[in-house]
């Protein structure tokens, strides 16, 4: 059922709708080097499949799995015999965060002399994973989780095909099931199709109803995932219940959820989540808590598991709130989008060689342990964003500390003797 043109693909209209640059891409056949970054089964070596159909190019799958040097050296051979004959190369690379550094260089002169255009695919930030030099020289389009309509949509399409679907068993499947079978998937196509063929396989009837979807998934329905909305308004409630710390709130609607068979994991991340952006360093030991949380749970599982949930949920709901380190995050990151990567301070580079050295890396620096009180009050802001303030501590909780400590360095700041 992996669609073939783009008229049959779901999702991605920022990226695939009239007028979208991927789209745009594609009908005028004028393609650069791309990094599709996106969750599992949202449609990323769907797209390379279609862009190597519509593009008129000789289209090489490469998995950053399997493949080592020799393979790598040996497609690049491939693609220089099709370059001689005027045939552009498309070199699509399935999981190309495994590659190392040294891999990711091979493909830099290739891309260079135009022998091949790459698509890499990863399910990781490619800032992270992907080096510099290939990431200046592909553009990076971001996909999205795919949402329960568009995963609906696949799912009626797979019914109804009769040359790669069930459409000459005849099934039908009721709404609930779709709904359900949709909302489950959690945005991977792929995953649903794969339970859909499951419970294809479990009817006896040629209908697929709610329950053989519960089957096929081993998983019953949500008491409260009537279309998804519910499901989204009761992890609202109990996100939000602890934010307003309510622990008696926050509790119930953790039980509706785990009543109704919700994910405790899904639960967990959430409330990690939760312990940096509203709690924050109000109270560092949040996190902690969070987290030991996730792992305990998943040492000792249900039902047991609910216990430490709701230890680590009261804990969270009755911690001083403070969102200034998730405020100031976002605060840097629209200046480093707006200003650019701006340069940074000769005085806090690094200086391993001597021509760094000789070019003023490193000079001027002063080393925080050779001050009083460790603090030498040096600016380390780019030039154009010094005395920038991005984190503003509340003043109460553990931030009440903080607030006084930063006061007292703004005090101290040039007077560093």
């Amino acid at each position: 059922m992996r669609p073939r043109t783009i008229a049959e693909f779901s999702g991605q209209e920022h990226l695939v709708g009239e007028g979208r640059i991927l789209r745009s891409m594609i009908e005028s056949d004028k393609l650069s080097s791309l990094i599709l970054w996106g969750p599992p089964g949202c449609g990323k070596t769907t797209l390379a499949h279609i862009i190597a159909a519509e593009t008129k190019s000789h289209f090489i799958f490469f998995s950053a799995i399997l493949a080592g040097v020799k393979e790598i050296r040996e497609t690049f051979k491939e693609a220089e015999r099709y370059a001689a004959r005027g045939i552009r190369t498309i070199l699509f690379i399935d999981e190309i965060h495994r590659f190392n550094k040294s891999q990711q260089d091979a493909f830099l002169p290739y891309i260079e002399k135009g022998v091949v255009t790459i698509i890499g695919a990863t399910t990781e930030n490619p800032s992270f994973e992907v080096i510099a030099p290939l990431l200046s020289r592909c553009r990076v389009l971001v996909l999205k989780q795919l949402e329960a309509d568009a995963v609906c949509k696949l799912l009626v399409q797979a019914l109804n095909d009769t040359e790669r679907g069930l459409g000459l068993r005849g099934l039908s499947a009721s709404d609930d099931a779709l709904e359900f079978l949709a909302a489950q998937a959690d945005g991977d196509a792929r995953s649903a199709l794969n339970t859909l063929e499951v419970a294809a396989g479990l009817t006896r009837d040629g209908s697929i109803s709610l329950e053989t979807a519960q089957e096929a998934l081993q998983k019953k329905a949500l008491l409260y995932d009537k279309g998804g909305e519910e499901h989204y308004n009761v992890i609202s409630a109990f996100i939000k219940s602890m934010r307003g710390s309510d622990p008696d709130a926050a509790l119930y609607w953790l039980a509706r959820m785990l009543e109704a068979g919700e994910d405790p994991i899904f639960i967990l991340r959430r409330m990690i989540i939760l312990a940096s952006e509203d709690i924050g360093n109000a109270d560092p030991r949040a996190l902690q808590v969070a987290v030991s949380a996730l792992q305990a749970f998943q040492v000792i599982g249900m039902p047991e598991g609910r216990i430490i949930m709701g230890q680590a949920v009261t804990y969270l709901a009755t911690a001083p709130k403070s969102n200034a380190s998730y405020a100031g995050i976002n605060e840097a990151l629209a200046e480093v989008r707006k200003s650019g990567a701006l340069p940074v301070p000769l005085h806090i580079r690094n200086a391993p060689t001597k021509l760094m050295k000789e070019q003023g890396y490193g000079k001027g620096y002063q080393y925080a342990h050779d001050y009083d009180d460790g603090y030498a009050g040096q600016e380390c802001l780019p030039e154009k964003l010094a005395g920038r303030t991005f984190y503003d501590p509340k003043g109460h909780g553990y931030e009440k500390s903080i607030v006084e400590r930063m006061e007292w360095l703004k005090s101290r700041k040039g007077k560093a003797s």
